[in-house]
């Protein structure tokens, strides 16, 4: 009897193992949690493309965008978990679960991090007629000025109100949001003097920058950003313990057997670090990451129980 229960524990193992040697067998279906033409379907893209070579199997790309992600991410969870079916979401999958209590999935339960794929850096900009040159200026400002100071963000619950309210929360200042739609039309009343700052991302800012139409006061990132290695973090700027990684992650059904993830972990890795590839996301203002599996899961726990805690002390509700 003692060889009977490893021998049995062998047997159920040999199908999974089989089915990772043969995986993938068909097509793989990536859904983009947001529409066509942002940095997360263009992500993706760029990691469908290069399926076929890596995995012997083409990628094709769905925009399910909406519900902050979480349309796509039901689609997903619900899926046979073969690895066939892949989400793709950017940092706003770590605040579905405490911002929105009622959703048909849970993201912490049912979806498993395949990657992160890339960071798109952030930079917190100001209409150039403002006072103040840095964050450290800022905060002094704020300060003597309570509620004085307006933020634009793209809606709320957004990365840029998210990083602002975190700002607000670990300097201990009052500033006023004003939610937009877009991010173009919330940079343009910045740029216009019709509200204070807002976080954008460095690509999209640059240029407005470089003609002075926006002033720069730091980057979001536990890093400095690679395309500005001069411009200081929050962090290194005055305010100890910030950090806004505006991150890319793919993630698969919880179910989905391990084997099956190494090999997609290793794929998307190979594929994102390749010269080519790297050189193509740095000219988008993307960074590679692909971490391994064990690396992705912790990170995104952690950024769960990150933006928890902020939701919570700020009482961010969903309109």
């Amino acid at each position: 009897m003692k060889h009977l229960l490893p021998a049995a524990v062998l047997a159920s193992a040999l199908p999974i193992a089989a089915h990772a040697q043969n995986y993938p067998t068909q097509p793989i279906r990536i859904v983009v949690g947001a529409g066509a033409g942002g940095g997360v379907d263009t992500t993706s893209r760029i990691v469908a493309q290069n399926l076929q070579e890596v995995l012997g199997q083409p990628g094709v790309v769905e925009n399910r965008g909406g519900a902050g992600g979480a349309l796509a991410g039901d689609i997903v969870a619900k899926s046979a978990p073969d690895g066939h079916t892949l989400l793709t979401q950017a940092i706003g999958h770590s605040v579905l679960p405490s911002l929105h209590k009622n959703l048909p999935y849970s993201p912490e339960r049912d979806l498993v991090p395949v990657t992160i794929m890339v960071n798109s850096p952030n930079v917190l900009v100001a209409h150039p007629s403002l006072p103040m040159k840095s964050v450290k200026e800022l905060i002094a400002y704020a300060k003597k000025h309570p509620g004085k100071i307006d933020y634009a963000s793209t809606g709320v619950g957004s990365p840029s109100h998210l990083a602002t309210e975190l700002l607000k929360l670990l300097a201990g200042i009052d500033l006023v949001h004003v939610p937009y739609k877009s991010t173009g039309a919330g940079m343009t009343d910045v740029m216009a003097g019709r509200v204070s700052l807002m976080f954008g991302s460095f690509i999209s800012t640059r240029a407005y920058a470089e003609q002075g139409k926006l002033k720069v006061l730091a980057t979001a990132g536990s890093k400095r950003a690679a395309a500005a290695p001069d411009l200081p973090t929050i962090a290194e700027a005055g305010v100890p313990g910030y950090a806004v990684d505006v991150w890319y992650a793919m993630l698969a059904p919880s179910a989905t057997p391990r084997p099956v993830l190494e090999k997609l972990n290793a794929a998307v890795t190979r594929i994102l670090h390749a010269p080519e590839v790297t050189k193509k996301l740095a000219s988008l203002g993307l960074e590679p990451v692909a971490q391994d599996l064990a690396a992705s899961d912790a990170y995104v726990k952690s950024e769960i129980a990150k933006w928890a805690k902020v939701v919570k002390a700020a009482n961010i509700t969903p309109n």
